[in-house]
């Protein structure tokens, strides 16, 4: 684990917004192996053949998903490598990413939840990236999610990196729990926003962020 994802991660716990998770010392091939397993347990309950060619991979297939793409957020070590840089240029205003595709799973029904974030900082020592943006959100999307936690885990990640409270978060996305199963409400969606500092604090700042 690099220091940003330590001191990310130490912050994350340090406001209860961590994902909840237990660590059980598995590596990644006994994960794989043990997920494989349990699938075809489920599979096999549901009276799905494993013998045949189309479903005798479904389970390794779902194990590598799980742990090398949908959930790979979960693990540290995939933290994006970033690095900030000094603000040599004096910015002083807002910089805003807008329309960051997500793809995230909710974590009560392991469906997906898909949209776009939008992310605005005022720097003030530091600037990074902006890609590097795209790659936080992206890292923590990639777990079993509630979007609102997802927000503010991507604002405290990036006012940790930053070395600043000017930071603001907005997800507008689609929830597949509520519109494949459930309800079956295929038009709604779901924003959340999560400010710090002059963006709360400031009325004009915060309009210029929705705008």
């Amino acid at each position: 684990m690099n220091t940003s994802a330590l001191a990310v991660k130490n912050a994350l716990i340090k406001a209860d917004l961590e994902t909840p998770m237990q660590t059980n010392g598995l590596s990644r091939e006994h994960k794989l192996d043990k997920i494989a397993t349990l699938m075809s347990q489920v599979m096999n309950t549901l009276e799905l053949d494993l013998n045949d060619d189309s479903l005798s991979e479904t389970p390794a297939r779902i194990a590598k998903m799980y742990v090398d793409e949908i959930f790979a957020g979960l693990d540290y070590g995939q933290f994006p490598k970033l690095a900030t840089i000094d603000n040599k240029m004096g910015v002083d205003e807002m910089v805003k990413v807008k329309n960051i595709e997500l793809t995230s799973t909710c974590e009560h029904h392991f469906v997906v939840i898909d949209g776009s974030a939008t992310v605005a900082y005022i720097p003030d020592r530091q600037v990074i990236g902006l890609s590097k943006i795209n790659r936080i959100v992206r890292f923590f999307a990639q777990r079993p999610q509630v979007q609102e936690r997802l927000t503010r885990q991507i604002l405290v990640a990036l006012q940790t990196l930053l070395g600043t409270q000017d930071v603001a978060v907005s997800i507008e996305a689609t929830h597949y729990c509520v519109k494949s199963r459930g309800v079956q409400d295929t038009n709604s969606s779901t924003q959340s926003t999560a400010l710090g500092g002059v963006f709360k604090s400031d009325a004009r700042t915060r309009a210029e962020f929705f705008a």
